[in-house]
């Protein structure tokens, strides 16, 4: 693991040739439910020596109708997740949607993560950069992994050599989502640690109703592919009631879930180590 990854985790114990894991809401929706599921997942991944960042968008900036809900407001979802870190002892992480931002939530969030239609936009990369935070970029869903490395370079070349690339599928058709494992050691090869987001990439983007559908009982099967494949690390979003949840709920995972899944994903890290 990259030693800035290490220093990242330093307040927690675990094993470390284990897989990370960022999982969390898909958007803070409130106190309660950040609070929730930051104790319940960061007690699963001490149990099973898992190093966690918890994650959670403070806005949704992307969405597919208008009247879809984007967040609490900007600074008050920010000062959640500073809570939330500090409370439970844990890094956070949440997107930035233009090169304003990144000053801003750097002031809360450990972690500044691109989104990845952004991916590409130089000014949010070197925003990011500047503010000496580690940048998860996703990579766009009509990126390939070599081409990547341009996202690298912007990064490191503004002088934060603190990157980290998460693969999140590409666009298959207009309506789904399809996942090429071999963008994972593809994306290892830039010399940064390399994330699969398991419930993004079975999306099943712009559905007429206006939200976002999803597979997220295969969850567990991209999980286990990118272990297999040499993910350093996982993205998932759960949530105690994904069918309530303000957004991406089609594709969470239902929380009650992520124990048992992370057992079986521990398992199999030992074994393909």
């Amino acid at each position: 693991m990259e030693k800035y990854l290490n220093d990242l985790f330093i307040k927690q114990q675990y094993d470390k040739n284990n897989f990370f894991l960022i999982a969390g809401p898909c958007v803070v929706e409130s106190e309660e439910l950040v609070m929730e599921v930051a104790e319940k997942v960061s007690k699963i991944c001490a149990n099973l020596g898992i190093p966690y960042v918890f994650k959670a968008s403070y806005r949704k900036a992307n969405r597919t109708s208008g009247s879809s809900f984007t967040g609490i407001g900007d600074i008050a979802a920010l000062t959640l997740l500073k809570k939330v870190g500090e409370k439970y002892s844990l890094p956070t992480v949440s997107d930035i949607h233009a090169h304003e931002e990144a000053a801003m939530a750097a002031d809360y969030v450990d972690v500044l993560q691109i989104p990845a239609f952004l991916c590409r936009q130089t000014d949010i990369l070197i925003a990011a950069a500047a503010t000496g935070k580690i940048v998860n970029v996703k990579k766009g869903q009509f990126v390939s992994g070599p081409s990547m490395k341009f996202a690298v370079e912007k990064i490191k070349n503004a002088g934060n050599a603190k990157v980290m690339l998460t693969e999140r599928g590409n666009t298959f058709g207009y309506q789904d989502m399809v996942v090429d494992y071999r963008n994972i050691p593809l994306m290892k090869a830039h010399d940064v640690p390399v994330v699969m987001d398991c419930t993004h990439s079975l999306q099943q983007p712009n559905q007429t109703s206006g939200v976002t559908g999803g597979n997220p009982q295969l969850i567990e099967t991209i999980a286990k592919a990118a272990i297999a494949t040499g993910s350093d690390g996982l993205f998932i979003e759960t949530h105690p009631n994904p069918s309530v949840a303000k957004s991406d709920g089609a594709n969470m995972l239902h929380l009650n879930l992520l124990e048992p899944l992370l057992e079986k994903l521990v398992r199999l890290r030992a074994a393909v180590v």
